[in-house]
């Protein structure tokens, strides 16, 4: 499914698209169809063993974060598409084939060619690019092989790799609810401290929460604190993924006990240590705790994050709770939340000062049922895409042409579901 052989159903999809778009949105139909299917022609490399390696985009690497976002919007036509959907099967299990090697890594090689992050402090392998442990690594391939039977009722995805692989998901987050037992630790030759982690690769202080500790967050970059909440957030939805996987489809008493057991001192952590309360006193949901009483108010582009949890399925977009941390972090009190001449949203400490991500923006749009706010934030997607027709990982609110990333896979993605969901067109979970 390479150079330009775009299924049939895909290319119809996009003439819907594109008709839904009509003329008053004309420039959205025109990002959307170089963005959807690019992913296609450039990022998927059918291996021989029949599984499906996704490059990230500009970095010759899987992620198992990204390579699950830069499919999901397939999965709205995989149910009328087998090759469609066997590509998807095919990427769940070369995911799970990466956890089993190793459930602490976040991004993989190909092939077996030491290439990526060799000489960094920590266990490494010829197979492993990065090993930065980061809970969503570990959700996103869960999520996917439980949307794809959702959406398909295609269950080749639950293999024996599967099993084993979320034998290991689960008890890394068992170990890493009391990091002080666990095996990890992580240190990188670097001047960029996001890059390593403090106190001899064991990150900085924590106590037992309930939550799961994570070394990074989905940027990659490390965590202040060691609980990160959308994360844990996360953690939660995919364990009743798992239970109700390992109950109806592949029944195992005990993996569902554990299951559901983490699940309930995973949500019980969150209400307990992960609130605190904004400028204005409302009581919002932290970006990050270390259970201490240290907590950040915050929100960075990087899915999982506060903004999603609706997207994700955590939580209600009308929880009061989650209404106060969305009008937190979408101000000033975030320190990541930019305002300039052409945008505003939400930035990242991975990129430069006043550059937002068309991922948040995405999620922003997503995560509100109100049409006119979808509109503006797509017109202003399109209208900072650089001149290229494709999304970048940010962009300068004050100037769109200068921007990180020219070939950001998870990004097009991101903005083509944001089309998909103004015209109700969305993944069922």
């Amino acid at each position: 499914m390479t150079n330009n052989n775009i299924p049939s159903s895909v290319k119809e999809f996009m003439n819907k698209v594109t008709q839904l778009c009509g003329e008053e949105h004309a420039d959205w139909a025109e990002n959307f169809r170089a963005a959807f299917a690019n992913t296609l022609t450039t990022t998927v490399r059918k291996q021989s063993d029949g599984t499906t390696f996704l490059l990230t985009g500009d970095i010759p690497a899987m992620w198992l974060r990204d390579s699950t976002a830069q499919v999901r919007p397939y999965l709205v036509l995989a149910k009328e598409d087998d090759e469609l959907a066997d590509m998807i099967a095919g990427l769940v299990q070369r995911q799970f084939f990466y956890i089993n090697i190793d459930p602490y890594a976040n991004a993989f090689n190909e092939t077996a060619n030491h290439a990526g992050h060799q000489s960094d402090h920590t266990t490494m392998n010829p197979w492993i690019w990065e090993r930065k442990y980061e809970i969503d690594s570990l959700c996103y391939p869960v999520q996917l092989a439980y949307l794809l039977f959702k959406n398909t009722s295609y269950t080749k995805q639950f293999d024996d790799s599967f099993v084993a692989g979320v034998t290991k998901i689960l008890e890394v987050f068992t170990t890493e609810q009391n990091h002080a037992t666990s095996p990890y630790t992580f240190e990188r030759d670097t001047t960029r401290l996001e890059d390593t982690l403090p106190n001899n690769g064991y990150g900085s202080p924590v106590k037992p929460t309930g939550m799961i500790w994570s070394g990074f967050r989905p940027s990659d970059d490390a965590c202040r604190y060691g609980y990160l909440v959308p994360s844990n957030m996360f953690a939660v939805v995919i364990l009743g993924y798992i239970a109700e996987i390992f109950t109806e489809i592949l029944p195992d008493a005990q993996i569902v006990e554990t299951a559901i057991a983490l699940k309930k001192k995973i949500e019980q952590g969150i209400q307990e240590y992960g609130q605190t309360v904004n400028q204005r006193g409302e009581k919002v949901y932290a970006y990050e705790v270390d259970g201490l009483g240290n907590a950040s108010i915050m929100d960075d582009s990087n899915i999982p994050n506060l903004l999603s949890a609706p997207y994700l399925g955590y939580v209600s977009e009308y929880d009061s709770v989650y209404q106060a941390t969305r009008k937190t972090i979408l101000s000033r009190e975030n320190p990541y939340f930019y305002e300039g001449e052409y945008a505003k949203g939400i930035g990242s400490s991975h990129t430069p000062e006043n550059y937002v991500w068309p991922i948040a923006l995405a999620m922003e749009g997503m995560t509100t049922e109100n049409k006119a706010e979808k509109e503006r934030i797509l017109n202003t997607l399109v209208a900072n895409d650089g001149g290229t027709h494709l999304m970048h990982e940010g962009f300068d609110v004050n100037d769109p042409n200068q921007y990180t990333r020219e070939w950001f896979s998870w990004a097009n993605m991101m903005f083509c579901e944001l089309v998909m969901d103004y015209f109700d067109l969305r993944v069922a979970r």
